[in-house]
């Protein structure tokens, strides 16, 4: 490692540096604390999104609500709007308090994105909103819709036959793949999941008994997407779901701000400039938390901070942002082998559309590691009941390295928040969980209980 070069710097000068870089090399936990973050009006200033995009997005989620109430009969009863809900989780805070030996004052929400219907992930927002918009274009552009209609009407053979003539091609881990798997055939395309070998076997399953064709690769998530890509340009009727540069996914995701806005005003939350809100996400690509975190940044502007949350293994994110190389450099250049448990967030490279977009909107980022990850799924199932997927644990360390570390208080001090500690809510983003078959949810427990031994 000492002689290899990224970028045409040798390791050790990147290092000297950005000094942290030693410790992520090592696969230790770091927090790292973004020295660009700024307020809202100058993070604006060159990015290419705005609340119009977000309200567009917003609008054409309501008018698909009808068809997808209709061919999803467990949304029905939140009218075709697929969202998830937001829990209180004052149980799992006092056993984050056991864990770090101190007192964590303010408020601690767990948003159970785990638990969204369809596809039981935080991927059902983007993913699902990005296969709408394409069927939606193709059908305005064929006129089998007017914007007018009632879309229940999509829900028909001869649409299916019409979109059959279309093919949808995305590479994932397996959360993407699900959401766009599972819509894209719901619709009647031909659809392709392109699958990295960190990939769970289940996903894999489910995909291909919902008519799915998934293509599996020994290689790692870059691998899948760039056959993937290679599979769309070939064919003038097939469409690439780009995770690492796409828009409409992060407009997909980006909706969630207003839902949640709504959620913590019936909980009777306060967000404002006395009662901050600090967000933790876990980042793969970046597209999720980042789409989320937009719209978060939108709503609440000076008022919410968001950290992205990686494992040891992955912390693409956290390279790309640390070095403002975004998607030049990947763990891979480090040394880092980008394996981990964490299935949806192992990622190598981040989306430098992501970072780019957020350079100067985002706090920070940490990394945890893989065995973390399964103590806290193992805690958060007996303390509250709620089961997850190991990477979906990443965002609930978040609140201890921010009211507990030296770069957390550091955080809170150069943002004059230190008097207004008491009043912050944290939200942990759970991302997925919900549609982990039991056998392999008992395995993840169990491994978790081993770890706390």
């Amino acid at each position: 490692m000492s002689n290899a070069k990224v970028l045409n710097k040798e390791i050790s000068t990147w290092i000297d540096e950005y000094p942290s870089l030693q410790e992520i090399i090592d696969l230790k936990e770091s927090i790292w604390i973004n020295p660009l973050h700024t307020n809202f009006d100058k993070g604006m200033e060159n990015v290419s999104l705005s609340e119009a995009d977000v309200l567009d997005a917003e609008a054409r989620l309501n008018r698909f609500a009808p068809y997808i109430a209709k061919v999803f009969p467990e949304t029905q009863s939140e009218n075709g709007i697929i969202e998830s809900p937001i829990a209180k989780i004052d149980n799992m805070k006092a056993t984050l308090e056991e864990i770090c030996g101190k007192e964590l004052v303010g408020n601690l929400l767990l948003k159970c994105d785990s638990h969204l219907k369809v596809s039981g992930s935080i991927k059902a927002r983007g993913g699902i909103y990005e296969v709408l918009k394409h069927a939606e274009d193709l059908a305005l552009a064929n006129n089998i819709i007017s914007l007018e209609d009632n879309y229940a009407k999509l829900d028909s053979d001869e649409v299916r036959k019409f979109f059959s003539q279309y093919s949808v091609v995305v590479g994932s881990t397996g959360n993407l793949g699900l959401s766009i798997g599972i819509m894209s055939a719901k619709l009647g395309f031909k659809v392709t999941v392109h699958m990295s070998a960190d990939a769970r076997q289940w996903k894999k399953d489910l995909l291909r008994s919902r008519g799915v064709e998934v293509i599996e690769y020994e290689s790692d998530y870059s691998k899948a997407v760039e056959e993937g890509r290679k599979q769309a340009e070939a064919d003038a009727n097939s469409y690439f779901v780009d995770d690492e540069n796409s828009k409409n996914l992060f407009l997909g995701y980006s909706v969630a701000a207003k839902r949640l806005n709504k959620q913590l005003k019936d909980m009777n939350v306060k967000v404002d400039d006395n009662h901050p809100l600090f967000v933790y996400l876990p980042c793969g690509v970046g597209g999720g938390p980042g789409g989320v975190a937009f719209g978060l940044k939108l709503l609440y502007k000076d008022n919410v901070h968001f950290f992205f949350a990686e494992p040891t293994h992955s912390p693409c994110m956290l390279i790309g942002c640390m070095t403002g190389e975004h998607d030049k450099v990947s763990v891979q250049d480090f040394g880092i082998d980008n394996i981990t448990a964490a299935d949806g967030l192992a990622v190598g490279r981040a989306s430098g559309f992501v970072g780019k977009t957020l350079e100067k909107l985002m706090s920070g980022c940490y990394s945890v590691t893989d065995e973390n990850m399964y103590r806290l799924l193992t805690k958060m199932a007996d303390s509250e009941n709620i089961f997850l997927e190991p990477s979906a644990l990443a965002g609930v360390p978040g609140i201890i390295n921010i009211l507990t570390s030296e770069e957390g208080k550091k955080y809170l001090k150069a943002n004059n928040l230190e008097d207004k500690i008491e009043n912050i809510t944290h939200i942990a983003w759970a991302t997925g969980g919900s549609m982990v078959p039991k056998d392999m949810m008992d395995e993840y427990y169990n491994k978790g209980v081993s770890l706390l031994k």
